[in-house]
């Protein structure tokens, strides 16, 4: 480890990464304070411009935007209790009741610190847990990588909303358009229908802006949604944070930011599910519950710690097996690839520099944030009340630049609107887009581990049985699986009566 930290500072301390860094920290704060524009479609939309980038820039922006949507949404959370991400919803709780008691900046300092702090938590859990993984990866053979892919599509079943058979119904649509192009192990072209454009394959990116960003355009428009006329003259005043109140902050902070880790590691929990459980805990632990949604300090802390110590955790099982945590680093993957970067262990013994650059990088672009949040609140929260008509064509023009820049080909600006065909469709009948998400990014993986695996044992499916590993993946399936029904099976019980 230590052999790589000097290059890789070296690497990453430089003028143009320091400034994508805060780029990528400035629109992910953008994005996240508007109700409505996930942090996903923010990635999504400025995904394709990092191709023409290496590695660490690339990184940096994408982390940036990443780490700064989870504090981001908390603003309009806070000024007009309307989350601008989902797991904002739990800071909400406390934040605006704070704020309707004459202490907005009180309740936006709070945020901040806790975002910064979980956020520092989890990157250097990152730092130190990421590269044992790796080695323990490192002894994964075809058969075992299968069955980590098998177990990363459990996720689809914390992403699958109220339906699991809609969610994976959708996973399948995902891996079926993963299935586009040369087959991995033979080179013949498949579903391609003689359009010889599509043997290499559909670009992710291409796919995403299709199923995430344009689609919600026309969501946005569908709704029709007014201007929010915000009073932004009380972020000016207002009472500070006192020191009681620093102190108290101390504990749910550092618990949550422990929680938040732990749930991000495990793929497919979240953000959401770490600031609701934190949320609970700290209500639990504190000494004023009474507090707790009437604007307690420590619910704001415990809630905007944990969501943010998710995002340096979901990258560990990522950089180390290839499994997304969510939805936002899976696409992530996409700017490691493109790179030749392939999670594993050899991404922190042949290319350690790099890797330890973007995990030291994560660091400061928590730093970063802290920073912009401390003198950029007021634009951010000015970004709320910026009208749909003003908004809509520039995120088109986004859309449409983005998908034409990854080839410079105009078949892909068509793939994307038949993608936004299909996804608003499936949205008018209530299927995820998430699990798609989910089967593209996972499905040549699965495919190739699959039948290379067959290849070396000649057919023979002893071989997902043939190690501790494969036992322990194929229990930790049968596991979650288990759970999902079980949980299904009561609650049909509990709607029954």
């Amino acid at each position: 480890m230590l052999e790589f930290i000097v290059p890789a500072l070296q690497n990453l301390l430089n003028i143009q990464n320091l400034l994508w860094i805060n780029l990528g920290v400035f629109i992910g704060s953008v994005f996240a304070a508007i109700p409505g524009l996930t942090v996903i479609l923010c990635i999504i939309l400025f995904l394709p411009f990092t191709y023409q980038m290496t590695a660490i820039p690339g990184m940096m922006f994408l982390l940036g935007i990443y780490c700064a949507g989870g504090y981001g949404g908390s603003v309009s959370a806070i000024l007009i209790n309307t989350p601008g991400t989902p797991h904002a919803a739990t800071t909400m709780l406390d934040g605006y009741p704070l704020n309707q008691q004459g202490r907005t900046k009180a309740a936006l300092k709070i945020a901040l610190y806790a975002s910064t702090f979980g956020g520092i938590f989890s990157a250097l859990m990152l730092l130190f847990l990421a590269p044992q993984v790796a080695r323990v990866a490192a002894m994964l053979g075809t058969a075992e990588y299968f069955l980590v892919c098998v177990f990363g599509l459990t996720i689809i079943a914390g992403i699958s909303g109220d339906s699991l058979c809609k969610g994976i119904m959708a996973a399948c649509i995902g891996l079926l358009v993963s299935c586009i192009g040369a087959d991995p192990m033979t080179s013949r072209a498949r579903l391609t229908f003689g359009v010889e454009r599509l043997y290499l394959g559909l670009d992710l990116a291409i796919c995403l802006i299709g199923l995430f960003a344009l689609v919600q355009v026309l969501t946005k428009a569908e709704q029709l949604e007014g201007r929010l006329v915000m009073d932004t003259s009380r972020l000016k005043d207002g009472q500070d944070i006192t020191k009681e109140e620093k102190k108290r902050m101390v504990r749910p902070m550092l618990v949550s930011s422990i929680i938040g880790t732990i749930i991000g590691i495990i793929p497919g929990t979240g953000a959401s599910m770490a600031s609701w459980f934190s949320y609970d805990r700290a209500r639990s632990m504190s000494r004023h519950p009474e507090e707790f949604g009437k604007g307690s300090v420590e619910g704001i802390a415990a809630a905007e710690s944990a969501n943010n110590a998710v995002t340096g955790a979901t990258l560990i099982p990522l950089l180390t097996l290839g499994i997304p945590g969510d939805g936002c680093v899976a696409i992530m993957l996409s700017a490691l690839m493109i790179n030749g970067l392939n999670p594993g262990l050899s991404l922190f013994t042949e290319q350690g520099d790099i890797m330890y650059a973007i995990m030291l990088g994560l660091i400061l672009v928590n730093v970063f944030m802290f920073i912009q949040g401390r003198f950029l609140t007021n634009l951010f929260a000015k970004v709320v009340s910026i009208p749909q008509e003003i908004l809509t064509p520039i995120i088109v023009m986004f859309c449409f630049a983005g998908a034409f820049s990854v080839n410079k080909s105009y078949f892909d600006v068509i793939v994307t609107l038949v993608f936004c065909a299909i996804a608003w469709l499936l949205r008018k009948i209530n299927f995820p887009a998430v699990p798609i998400l989910l089967g593209l990014v996972l499905g040549r993986m699965t495919e190739t581990n699959f039948r290379r695996a067959l290849m070396v044992s000649r057919g023979s499916y002893s071989i997902f049985v043939s190690s501790p590993f494969c036992i322990a993946f194929l229990a930790l399936t049968a596991l979650v699986i288990g759970s999902v029904v079980l949980k299904k099976i009561k609650g049909r019980k509990k709607a029954n009566g």
